[in-house]
């Protein structure tokens, strides 16, 4: 008797026993900040360069994140990746508090209107269900307030001709970056140098005010005048390997030889430099200012024989790409004026290959008379960013370029020479140009084989400059006549940002993500069906699982 009693004691402890057990491993599996990613691509696997972004924050962090409330489900996705994506970071750094804010939460109108008078645009969401259509606008944004620091971080990447869903995926794989990058934006203390340089015809301050401004977030920037260089060599080579890096934005008259010898010992003593260099010269004001024609015609800068050295040419060709962007033309006049877009061939766009973290995850550039490189034998390493689609040519200079060829159907098969880079990565020890010849000027401390730097040459001068509507600057990337955005900025600023970059930041955005969407008309014209397998089919099979149990009971104990 009593060992039947310790059976039925043990039976019904057994139960409590192991919940009891499984409750307190996990309590103290929370405590102890174990954490296992089991998903394939590792997404929730923080890489060591974000995780160093987080280590310098000993006060609160604050998160403040507009994805709250009634979402579409495609952004309900991309919350719930921001909010995971979060707790990894909390998990190294417990100082970062994250909130979510509704700014559609009635009360909360204040919130929507400060959010667009800081640049911070809702996105409009276009919902389908059967016949119905509903718009809805969704703030995809965050805010980083750190001290006195505060850094938006827009949640949804803008991406050409994609579906939302699209765009939602390529933001997922963004998130790690774009977070990691707000953190050491908000968190540097000793920001690096950059020199623009001035004295050679470059753009003006307002034509380039755009991007500048975002390199503020993160580095020191000013005006370097380089023409003073004809006067004191030595003097201005000293000056300017003060900075990290120089960025010449559109030359258009040539470089002195002294310039030029400045500029090379810079490199060889292992400064950076961004080139962005146009070999032919031609200009949309030139057509529109000469009754719709003009001659492109090469542009001597009087730097051929430095990037031949260096191991790359810029050829005094225009690139013509069936992949093009458009333009606007006028038709009509006075209160009858119309404004069409139209193709045109030499403002290629430009997709990434995405074989560098440079052009990872970038959306489509525009480009304007671009000219075709090539890269020479050296021991530079080399590295092709961006190319022409493979249904583009060259067309040499000099040109007739006519606004005229709009209307006329381009001959495809002459098309036939594409893949021609447009912009390269060089890295390596550099030789000087300088080297066997006589030097302008003597300087101090004259290298002919240098230390390790890099370079960036993009032929292409425009890609850096923004539009201008009523005196100010509008982002770069953004074509006030077509209303179309290009990935122009966000290239350039991983340009520079790998260019300077100690910590390996950049490297995040070579990540992979594959994200799962629901397809929604799908799932509508399937509701009936999917409503009945949800509820219906459990309670149906707990009725038959009844009924048959209590037949079973009753055949039983009847016999």
């Amino acid at each position: 008797m009593s060992s039947l009693k310790n059976i039925i004691t043990s039976k019904y402890l057994t139960l409590p026993l192991l919940i009891a057990v499984l409750f307190l491993l996990n309590y103290f599996a929370g405590l102890s900040g174990i954490r296992f990613d089991l998903t394939k691509d590792q997404r929730y696997t923080l890489s060591d360069a974000a995780i160093r972004s987080t280590e310098s924050f000993d006060s609160p962090l604050y998160i403040d994140i507009f994805l709250e409330g009634d979402l579409p489900s495609e952004f309900l996705k991309l919350r719930k990746e921001t909010a995971q994506i979060l707790r990894e970071f909390q998990s190294e750094n417990s100082h970062i508090k994250v909130n979510f804010i509704d700014p559609e939460e009635e009360g909360n109108e204040d919130t929507a209107q400060r959010l667009q008078a800081m640049g911070m645009q809702p996105a409009a969401v276009t919902i389908e269900e059967g016949s119905k259509v509903s718009q809805e606008m969704v703030y995809p944004w965050a805010l980083v307030n750190y001290q006195q620091r505060t850094v938006k971080v827009a949640l949804l990447k803008n991406t050409l001709g994609a579906s939302l869903e699209e765009r939602v995926s390529s933001s997922v794989q963004h998130l790690e970056y774009a977070f990691a990058d707000a953190f050491t934006k908000v968190g540097m203390k000793d920001k690096k140098k950059i020199a623009v340089l001035k004295g050679n015809g470059e753009l003006m301050d307002i034509e380039i005010a755009d991007f500048l401004s975002a390199l503020k977030d993160y580095y020191q920037i000013a005006p370097f005048t380089l023409d003073s260089a004809n006067a004191n060599a030595a003097r201005t080579l000293e000056q300017l390997k003060e900075y990290d890096l120089t960025i010449i934005a559109k030359p258009t008259e040539a470089f002195s030889a002294e310039e030029k010898l400045v500029m090379d010992q810079y490199t060889l003593h292992g400064g950076k430099s961004l080139w962005l260099v146009d070999r032919v010269q031609m200009e949309m004001d030139s057509l529109y200012q000469n009754e719709g024609e003009s001659v492109a015609v090469p542009r001597n800068l009087n730097l051929d024989d430095l990037f031949f050295k260096y191991g790359v040419r810029i050829n005094p060709s225009l690139v013509s790409d069936l992949y093009f962007t458009q333009i606007v033309l006028a038709t009509g006049s006075g209160s009858q004026t119309q404004y069409n877009p139209a193709p045109w061939l030499y403002h290629p766009m430009i997709f990434s290959e995405e074989n560098h973290p440079v052009n990872t995850n970038i959306e489509a550039l525009r480009m304007q008379f671009a000219n075709p490189i090539d890269t020479l034998g050296n021991a530079i390493n080399k590295t092709v960013l961006l190319r022409s689609s493979p249904l583009s040519k060259s067309v040499g200079a000099p040109a007739l370029i006519s606004l005229e060829t709009v209307t006329r159907e381009p001959d495809k098969e002459s098309f036939n020479s594409g893949g021609m880079p447009l912009a390269v990565l060089l890295e390596g020890s550099f030789t000087s140009v300088f080297k066997n010849r006589l030097l302008p000027v003597s300087v101090n401390d004259y290298r002919e084989q240098g230390d390790e730097s890099a370079m960036i040459v993009i032929s292409d001068g425009d890609l850096i400059r923004n539009d201008i509507q009523n005196g100010r600057p509008l982002e770069l990337g953004y074509d006030k006549w077509t209303n179309n955005f290009y990935g122009n900025k966000e290239f350039l600023l991983n340009c520079v940002n790998y260019l300077l970059d100690d910590s390996g930041l950049i490297n995040i955005r070579s990540k992979k993500v594959e994200i799962a969407f629901l397809d929604s008309q799908k799932a509508y014209l399937e509701k009936s069906k999917w409503q009945f397998i949800n509820l219906g089919m459990p309670v149906l099979l707990s009725a038959l699982f009844g009924f048959g149990f209590a037949f079973y009971r009753k055949r039983r104990y009847a016999r």
